[in-house]
């Protein structure tokens, strides 16, 4: 079905972001722009979500070029879901950004470089075109690069450096596969692709081609062994920034996998325990960094790449349960790891530092916030019936029925090391009394009232999200199902893309 409406959550992040440029130097007037424009953008997203729930497929062909010849943009339960979920982080992350940012920061373009990042985000999620989602993979990294660097601090510019180097490495792989790609089928079009990769005689040439998509996904996700750049870099920036990168970034490649490694290079033998020995490997280092880090943005990090290889052991099994159980981690992800770094900056406010040896007594200080944010940790843990739970139990369960039994003790690890880090960071910063020989400086004190709202206000509703995946988990396993279903078997997406030409 052709829908135009498609690109409005792509031009809706546009024009706020050229706005936001014409007003440069009045952050107060830039402030107002960028939580209007996400809250009309995730409405736009609620309002995609819907018809694509209610319709199906939904198709847009650039300046009418029927597909292959033009780019396409699609919209399956897939690519709304998470626009959807990226619509909600960015509502969230400009209300923190509103009052958790410096002025300083914000006259250096924070805001309109935030919002072509969304842009960028949404263009990847949406295209139907392999090209195209390189374009916004770029658009996503120079403005990502920008917002590392905003502030000009030597550890910025540090984590910038290694954090650049390895996306430059991992656009190097990805065109360099679009390029083999191409001179293979001759088309761009990912529908197109998934018909004509079949046509291919040379298999190995396309086993070789689809390692390049690997290794610069796999950057772009942080897996194994190509990971340690996210740890030295996404505790650089300012919370507002880390939040977007920890919640949003390594989603990208994940998802790209997805759609890559379900329509175009269906995994075989070899390509499905290569995943899953990447998947170990990913969880156990992830877990064993968080463990010896005691700054809290630091072992977040690890974290992320922790529960990355929970999501690349989902997509190395291939399976309805398990695609299942992969797009709903993705989903609760993506939640709780913006939240996270959101309340790492609320944190920073409250004792003036995030290192844990320094920290103390939060909960005897603020024993309303203390408790909203241990909601958000017990959903990242997966106590149940939170939200991190849920796809805990289909990956288990798919993990036992195909015999994965590393991949089931990674699982196990993985969540041990997680609760016990995650109780261990509870344990320092809210129970234990402040050490007598450490003064911190309490930024959240001074601050007037409207300000201390707006900094807890999207960590709250962030939570309520997370409780409602997590308590309403049928709706959440009914959407995943349709994304599961529509991912092994491609044919409605190629339907709806090329309609009659595939005969």
């Amino acid at each position: 079905m052709i829908d135009n409406h498609i690109l409005a959550p792509i031009f809706v992040q546009l024009f706020t972001a050229i706005i936001q440029l014409v007003c440069w130097r009045k952050t107060v007037t830039q402030r107002y722009l960028s939580v209007g424009g996400s809250l009309i953008g995730l409405m736009v997203a609620f309002r995609l979500f819907g018809r694509v729930q209610g319709s199906g497929i939904l198709t847009m062909n650039a300046a009418n070029w029927d597909a292959p010849f033009g780019i396409v943009f699609v919209a399956d339960m897939l690519s709304v879901t998470l626009v959807l979920l990226t619509s909600i982080a960015c509502f969230a992350v400009s209300l923190f950004s509103s009052v958790g940012l410096s002025r300083q920061r914000m006259l250096y373009g924070y805001f309109p470089i935030f919002h072509f990042l969304i842009m960028g985000l949404h263009g990847a999620f949406l295209t139907g075109d392999i090209f195209n989602l390189y374009v916004f993979f770029e658009v996503i990294i120079i403005s990502s690069f920008v917002l590392m660097t905003l502030g000009g601090r030597k550890a910025q510019l540090e984590g910038a450096v290694k954090y650049m180097a390895m996306n430059i490495l991992a656009s190097m792989f990805f065109l360099t596969g679009i390029g083999m790609l191409y001179g293979i089928t001759g088309s761009l079009n990912m529908a197109d692709l998934s018909i004509r990769i079949e046509e291919v005689q040379n298999k190995a040439l396309i086993g070789i081609t689809s390692c390049f998509f690997l290794i610069g996904f796999g950057i772009k996700s942080a897996v194994f062994p190509l990971y340690y750049w996210l740890p030295s870099s996404y505790h650089t920036p300012p919370s507002a920034v880390a939040a977007t990168f920890g919640g949003l970034l390594t989603k990208v490649g994940i998802y790209a996998m997805l759609r890559v490694f379900s329509l175009i290079f269906v995994p075989d033998d070899f390509i499905r325990t290569l995943l899953m020995v990447i998947a170990v490997l990913t969880i156990l280092t992830g877990a064993l960094g968080a463990l010896i880090k005691t700054n809290i943005r630091r072992f977040f990090s690890y974290l992320i790449v922790c529960h990355i290889g929970f999501m690349m052991g989902g997509i190395a099994m291939f399976s309805k349960v398990a695609l299942m159980g992969a797009v709903f981690y993705l989903i609760h992800d993506i939640m709780v790891k913006t939240n996270m770094f959101l309340v790492a900056g609320l944190i920073r406010q409250l004792g003036g530092t995030m290192d844990m040896s320094k920290l103390g007594g939060l909960y005897r200080d603020y024993p309303k916030i203390s408790l909203l944010i241990a909601i958000v940790l017990f959903s990242l843990v997966g106590i149940p019936p939170l939200s991190g739970f849920w796809p805990k139990v289909f990956l288990f369960q798919e993990a036992f029925a195909q015999h994965q039994y590393f991949y089931g003790a990674a699982l196990i690890i993985g969540s041990f090391i997680t609760l016990y880090v995650i109780a261990n960071m509870w344990v320092q910063v809210f129970w234990k009394n402040l050490p007598p020989s450490e003064e911190t400086e309490n930024l959240f004190a001074p601050m007037p009232p409207y300000k201390k709202i707006l900094m807890v206000l999207p960590i709250g509703l962030m939570a309520l999200i997370t409780l409602y995946i997590g308590l309403n988990a049928e709706a959440i396993i009914k959407t995943t199902d349709i994304i599961s279903t529509q991912l092994l078997d491609p044919s409605a997406y190629i339907e709806a893309v090329l309609g009659n030409k595939t005969d």
